[in-house]
């Protein structure tokens, strides 16, 4: 038996599965945090228009590392499936190709970007300040476009191939680089936005850099070898992760139709109070996605090998723990909420009333955002990337965009903004579980 696998050959338990998921529900959390003391950092020693800017230029982020994300999670299924199937050597070719393939990527989108930054930009009809903080923000983030979309990679790969800790470390320690850097760049040099971006860079950069030292060392369940050029494999992969695919892209767009919304109902002061309200869904959310993420390859192994028992076993304790943390989380949301906006910014402002409303309704999204997640990315480590991209479209855009066009026209304004994003969770939670439902035989986690 190879002792890498061991992770994968433990008896099926709450307590082993959350003692293989922990360190990435971790990692995602702690990502999480210092993304929002960038914010922090950002609304309180520049201002609250900054973080607006901040927010406007995460659709473009969100197209550049698109393509990545879609590799990167429909890869680490392929991969690890080849690995529970016994190809081994296979896996690794495969898995070379596609960091790769993701760093041509990488290249690629980083020229793009800078040649379609000031067109997406001047299309908003932002104001000179604003216009001028997104130009500075983006445009040194680009700069590290290759060693982001390598940490989200490595992220992945690290956890799939045992060593869900030292990815963990790596964040922290990006982490506490970004942070330092924030106060050094911003607090102490007056390097103003550029700072803020070019320190997130530098803290996104440890991973890649750790990645690149663990996979060329042979003795990784995962390093590189020489690939081999097979174009199926990258057709697979792209297709099983059309739903991150489809996730990335949506989230851009619809984080654009909530500042547009603002924009029309209120003004730059609604675009920064959402801005704090998608911090705090992007906190809890993290969450679920850190669970998702590490109980993946589980998924992956359990299904390449056909052990029903186990996957059975893993999926019924998933949602158990699911539905009762997002009860949890939705009650702390919301009886925490004025303490969580005050955070960003002092209550004499008007950003923070309508952060406080804003965020207490918003708070019911958390009921349905981690079994949401969860479906989308259990269908994603099954190879099923259809029927992922089916639910994370349908919850991400269709629904997302419905409800932001709709709701504001029946109630009469910025309340339906609010209830955008609570109404879009609950038709994707009624999809997702419709879906779970009709695959649950063929998998063989339920029935």
């Amino acid at each position: 038996m190879n002792d890498k696998l061991e992770a994968y050959r433990r008896p099926v338990t709450g307590r082993n599965i959350l003692r293989f998921a922990f360190p990435t529900i971790l990692m995602t959390v702690f990502n999480t945090f210092y993304t929002m003391v960038d914010g922090l950092f950002v609304s309180n020693l520049i201002g609250t228009n900054a973080l607006s800017a901040i927010n406007l230029t995460a659709p473009a982020i969100g197209l550049i590392t698109a393509i990545s994300g879609m590799l990167a999670t429909g890869g680490s299924a392929a991969v690890m499936k080849k690995m529970g199937e016994g190809k081994e050597q296979e896996a690794r070719e495969d898995f070379t190709l596609l960091i790769l393939t993701n760093a041509a990527v990488g290249a690629a989108m980083m020229l793009l970007g800078y040649g379609l930054m000031d067109t997406l930009l001047g299309a908003m009809g932002l104001s000179a300040e604003i216009f001028a903080y997104c130009r500075s923000y983006l445009g040194c983030y680009l700069l590290f476009t290759i060693p982001i979309l390598l940490m989200y990679n490595f992220s992945l790969y690290l956890i799939a191939a045992g060593r869900s800790r030292l990815s963990l470390a790596c964040t922290v320690a990006g982490g506490i680089t970004n942070i330092v850097l924030d106060f050094v760049f911003i607090g102490m040099l007056g390097m103003g936005i550029r700072g803020a971006a070019i320190a997130t860079g530098l803290g996104y950069s440890i991973t890649a850099v750790a990645g690149l030292w663990v996979f060329r060392r042979r003795d990784s369940l995962l390093h590189f070898q020489r690939p081999a050029w097979r174009w199926k494999v990258l057709l697979h992969a792209s297709a099983n992760g059309l739903s991150e695919l489809a996730t990335s892209l949506v989230s851009g767009i619809t984080t654009l139709l909530f500042n547009l919304a603002m924009l029309r109902y209120i003004g730059e002061d609604g675009v920064a109070a959402i801005t704090i309200i998608m911090y705090v869904m992007m906190f809890v959310s993290a969450l679920f996605i850190g669970y998702t993420y590490g109980t993946a390859p589980m998924i992956s192994y359990y299904h390449g090998e056909q052990n029903r028992d186990k996957l059975k076993k893993l999926i019924g304790f998933s949602a158990r723990l699911l539905v009762t943390t997002s009860v949890a989380c939705t009650a702390v949301s919301f009886a925490v909420t004025p303490s969580l906006v005050g955070i960003f910014t002092t209550p004499d402002s008007p950003v923070y009333d309508l952060a406080v409303t804003g965020n207490r309704i918003c708070s019911f999204a958390l009921l349905f955002v981690g079994v949401n997640v969860f479906a989308s990315g259990m269908f994603t480590a099954l190879s099923n990337g259809a029927v992922s991209a089916v639910l994370a479209f349908s919850r991400s855009f269709l629904f997302t965009v419905a409800c932001i066009e709709l709701l504001p026209l029946l109630l009469g304004g910025v309340a339906g903004v609010w209830l955008a994003m609570p109404m879009a969770e609950l038709l994707g939670t009624a999809m997702a579980v419709s879906f779970m439902i009709k695959y649950r035989k063929r998998y063989g986690y339920g029935g």
